[in-house]
């Protein structure tokens, strides 16, 4: 029990370590530019660092709840039903899985939260049914062993088709939509899942074929939300600003976040009970998980419960306003340029402090065995992702339209795939929702909107948009690096070669008889 109780200490810290490092940086950059070119009152202020503190606790709780819970249900599940040979049960259980586990995607709330007039769960509803579909997808293609870069081709070319045919409204919500579903809910569970799906192949490209499951849930939001736009008409689309939180004391303080925290009690309940029942079925079924794994499972639902709630009251009661008003403030300056160097200053930081990523430069490195160090990979995906946002707060201030950064990004990524080791692009495409953690869809769309707000733009159109270049960063930053593992791994072949045949031309007539 002792032994039980400090191994749960020890990944406590070792997720509070993982949080703080990336929610620091943030709230460093926020403390500087407050005390230097952006003043805000100190009610704001003081709701901003105690909604910060609840992201943190939240995200700790979260994160270690998501690693005893979701991964296990997702190797499970994936495992169990293949099990069956049943194809049309395994479609019909991937499609539930992926839908019930988007729905309680705490990036995907926090994005519907600021979408103007598409009511929320109408957002959720849609998102949820596009990675569901999606997944299913996945999952085929890995059954049928199909081409990852043939399909992305397919996939990308119905997504530019529809969003040349939607309201443009909708478009850059669309591609805000791919990368906020792929967090820290969605991404753990459906790897597991495709490392569950692989154990039934046995082939070479069984490992291979596992990446890539991510790639396709993302592309799902996008579709599903285009679509929506051709059925869905809201009377009207206008942004309605935040409501910036006036406080005058502490005790107000305080009623401002114990006020909604029994919202979000429920909206988390709700959320996170489809995805206990369908695990609860399907255990009564298959009897797939020991009680020690049930026991370990039932108690990382709790935590994720307890950390989701306490992630979405510090995020939408403190920190999003917080984010707004400063865009807001900056806007209002003399020097509003000043947020291009802001959001890179904030981008590198923050993707290099992402947990996902860490693992994902790791993945790399072992796979090109040195080649490509986790060191080198991490600086490559800070640069990319800071000069993203920098292009994202242009956008922001001069309302260039999102398909000018979209479409050469995608096809320069879709062109690569085909010159890369095949793993590159599974790895790139998958990791795309990686780089847009939490703090991107918490504080820098709501610092967008708040700039964009200010200065008159349409919030809509500019300010939405910031996820979707935040992931499309890795998509060419990992493949471009996988084109320089394949040409030198090509040019150090082509130099042994020339050694060794220059060795063996220098040896006698009798040795090289005998050899």
């Amino acid at each position: 029990m002792n032994l039980r109780k400090t191994k749960l200490k020890e990944k406590l810290l070792e997720k509070l370590e993982e949080t703080l490092k990336a929610v620091l940086p943030v709230l460093a950059i926020v403390l500087v530019l407050c005390f230097t070119v952006a003043p805000v009152e100190p009610g704001i202020m003081l709701a901003f660092l105690l909604g910060a503190v609840l992201l943190i606790v939240g995200m700790m709780f979260f994160t270690l709840g998501a690693d005893m819970a979701m991964t296990p249900i997702g190797e499970n599940v994936g495992t169990g039903m293949t099990k069956t040979r049943k194809l049309w049960l395994m479609v019909a259980l991937t499609f539930i899985l992926g839908f019930i586990v988007t729905m309680a995607e705490p990036d995907l709330q926090v994005l519907a939260e600021q979408v103007p007039s598409v009511p929320n769960i109408v957002l959720v509803l849609s998102v949820a049914a596009g990675v569901g579909i999606f997944l299913v997808s996945a999952l085929l293609r890995m059954l049928y062993r199909v081409s990852l870069s043939h399909m992305l081709i397919v996939l990308y070319a119905a997504v530019f088709l529809l969003a040349y045919l939607a309201p443009g409204d909708y478009i850059a919500v669309a591609f805000d939509a791919g990368g906020v579903t792929t967090g820290p809910m969605t991404v753990p569970f459906i790897m597991a899942f495709g490392i569950g799906i692989s154990a039934i192949r046995s082939d070479e490209r069984a490992e291979d074929d596992s990446f890539g499951l991510v790639a396709l849930s993302s592309v799902g939001p996008i579709l599903s939300v285009l679509a929506l736009s051709l059925i869905y008409r809201p009377e009207s689309a206008e942004y309605v600003p935040a409501r910036i939180p006036d406080i005058g004391d502490s005790v107000e303080l305080w009623k401002l976040f114990a006020g909604e925290l029994p919202e979000y009690m429920k909206e988390m309940a709700i959320s996170l009970l489809p995805i206990i029942f369908f695990f609860s079925v399907f255990q009564f079924v298959f009897r797939q998980v020991p009680k020690r794994m049930l026991i370990r499972t039932g108690v990382g639902m709790i935590y994720t419960y307890v950390g989701l709630v306490l992630f979405l009251t510090g995020v939408n009661v403190g920190f999003m306003p917080a984010g707004n008003y400063m865009g807001q403030v900056l806007a209002g300056q003399p020097y509003k340029w000043l947020i291009v160097p802001a959001g890179m200053l904030i981008g590198f930081f923050i993707v290099r402090a992402e947990p996902a990523v860490f693992v994902l430069t790791r993945q790399v490195e072992d796979i090109t065995s040195g080649a490509i160090s986790a060191g080198a990979m991490g600086l490559s995906l800070s640069i990319g992702v800071a000069v993203s946002l920098g292009l994202a707060m242009v956008r922001v201030l001069t309302g260039i339209s999102v398909f000018w950064f979209v479409i050469p990004g995608y096809a320069a990524a879709l062109l690569l795939s085909f010159f890369v080791p095949k793993i590159f692009t599974a790895i790139a495409f998958d990791s795309g929702g990686v780089a847009s953690g939490p703090m991107t869809a918490t504080f820098l769309l709501p610092f967008a909107i708040g700039v964009c707000t200010n200065i008159g733009g349409n919030v809509v159109t500019d300010a939405f948009g910031v996820v979707a270049m935040v992931a499309m960063t890795p998509l060419i930053t990992i493949q471009t690096l996988g084109l320089v593992y394949e040409l030198r791994s090509g040019y150090l072949e082509r130099r042994d070669a020339k050694r060794a045949e220059a060795v063996f031309e220098q040896l006698p007539d009798d040795e090289i008889i005998e050899l």
